[in-house]
């Protein structure tokens, strides 16, 4: 049977009992009642036909009413990493029956409070139709003043949320820290052209970015593994406008020699040369100190 061929939710259902299988080890009837709000029966029928679809898969054991993952298990859906790990952080590997509860084995690093849901809500919006949002902003340089502002994305830095927009008030295109954003309203006026993203020439270009592992490091492969390099190399497309965020995150020494010096400085910016003048990198380890 072609999986394509099921509908949406019968594969949402069949990739739940695959990643159980892989995860954990077993699953029960009463994990996906639990977890899709579903019956008994309907149920029953998700694990007869994932059975039809890998019988090597998974093996009833009658004590416990549990199917169980076998040694001739093969995935029937690719699993992405990161949202296994998400997944396992929530405490699916913790007895799925008992609901998603954190885990006590799998931990993700501790955050920043998230923004507000009506915020984001606002600002999603406004991305959609390409409207401009009223808000009082929150500036570490500046205090608290009114805005309006143009989004057209919202992104992670790896420490918070920013929304990217159109500043009607410095008349550029600037990152707003979503939780420093208060009393958010949609404007209804349609916007100029010059206030979309398209023209946010920062945004839209993407940079090709090499890191290689700090000469400063005894055992490189530690690191090449760290980061999957290839021939000792990380190579990866950034935008420009995030660029600065994630140098400062992976604590990159972006000095034009690797000069800085310690511990945490794992990978060095070997392509510094071909990035120059980058507004975002102000903020990058060792790049204020950088002359061409």
């Amino acid at each position: 049977m072609n999986l394509e061929k099921l509908n949406y939710a019968q594969r949402e259902r069949l990739a739940f009992i695959d990643f159980c299988l892989q995860f954990v080890g077993q699953i029960a009837r009463a994990d996906l009642i639990n977890h899709f709000k579903t019956g008994l029966a309907s149920c029953s029928r998700d694990l007869t036909l994932y059975k039809k679809l890998a019988p090597n898969n998974l093996e009833l054991r009658h004590e416990d009413k549990q199917y169980y993952r076998t040694n001739e298990f093969r995935p029937i859906f690719t699993h992405n990493s990161e949202a296994v790990l998400i997944s396992l952080c929530r405490g699916f590997g913790d007895g799925l029956s008992n609901g998603s509860q954190p885990s006590n084995h799998c931990f993700d690093a501790t955050r920043l409070i998230h923004p507000d849901s009506n915020v984001i809500a606002t600002l999603m919006r406004a991305i959609n139709s390409k409207k401009a949002v009223r808000c009082d902003y929150v500036s570490l340089s500046s205090g608290e003043s009114s805005r309006e502002i143009v989004p057209h994305a919202i992104a992670n830095n790896g420490q918070r949320w920013h929304v990217r927009a159109f500043d009607r008030k410095s008349k550029e295109f600037r990152d707003f820290v979503c939780t420093r954003l208060q009393n958010v309203s949609e404007i209804v006026q349609a916007v100029s052209d010059n206030q979309l993203a398209a023209n946010d020439m920062s945004w839209n270009n993407i940079l090709n970015v090499e890191l290689s592992v700090h000469p400063s490091i005894k055992y490189k492969k530690a690191i090449e593994l760290d980061y999957n390099m290839l021939e000792g190399v990380l190579r990866l497309e950034v935008r420009e406008a995030l660029l600065g965020y994630l140098m400062r995150q992976w604590n990159v020494d972006c000095t034009k020699d690797a000069s800085l010096v310690g511990d945490e400085y794992h990978l060095w910016l070997s392509n510094i040369n071909e990035l120059e003048n980058v507004a975002s990198m102000t903020i990058s380890p060792g790049y204020k100190n950088f002359k061409i």
